[in-house]
């Protein structure tokens, strides 16, 4: 029902593209940003593969924007849903910069006017998502309780490429996070496994013990 009011106004610049053999997401994402992510790649990948890498190179532009120096005035946009007309169209010109592709104003627009715009960081991963799945890449998400150093990644990359995964000839990709959360330790993440070695999940699993013993 959702993606049946999105795809619409993402499909306007697709038609007289779209064929009986349309492109389908090479995965299916769970949730309404993964629905939004979805429509958008599909619009593109309908098109041609470079309007497919011009949206991705636009969102990524706006993942770093949202990162950058602007980025309290940009979340507070993206934070306030009840905004009138002209001011959204005023902060989407600033959050994509006016050069985006014609496909990502559309996203961004139907985003703004469904009241979503909080979903943009979300959305943004589930399309990277899935224009790695499209690339056959196998993503794996390193999450640690502070920013790792340099030292330190280039053995977690070297060891994940060893894994199963590369010598199927699968091509890694590794993205880093931080959570404090964690307290200490990494959590690996790959697909819909996941591998918890954080100080966070062994202080949990002592206190399941604690409590077992009382």
């Amino acid at each position: 029902m959702v993606a049946s009011r999105i795809a619409p106004r993402l499909a306007q610049a697709t038609r007289g593209y779209a064929t009986a053999t349309s492109v389908r997401p090479p995965l299916t994402l769970n949730g309404l940003p993964g629905k939004y992510a979805s429509s958008a790649f599909v619009a593109a990948a309908n098109k041609d593969s470079k309007t497919l890498e011009a949206v991705e190179k636009d969102l990524r532009a706006v993942q770093a924007a949202l990162a950058g120096p602007d980025a309290a005035k940009l979340r507070d946009f993206i934070g306030n849903p009840t905004l009138p007309s002209k001011e959204k169209v005023a902060g989407l010109d600033k959050l994509l910069g006016g050069k985006e592709n014609t496909i990502t104003r559309n996203l961004f627009e139907v985003l703004s006017a469904n009241g979503r715009m909080q979903d943009t960081s979300k959305v943004i991963e589930g399309f990277m998502e899935l224009m790695s799945a499209h690339r056959g890449e196998v993503v794996i998400t390193v999450t640690s309780a502070a920013p790792l150093d340099k030292a330190h990644a280039e053995r977690i990359e070297k060891a994940l490429k060893g894994s199963a995964a590369a010598a199927k000839g699968k091509s890694l990709k590794v993205n880093y996070k931080v959570s404090a959360a964690i307290q200490g330790g990494l959590q690996v993440d790959f697909g819909d496994r996941s591998v918890d070695l954080s100080v966070q999940s062994r202080v949990q699993k002592l206190n399941a013990l604690l409590a077992q013993g009382i």
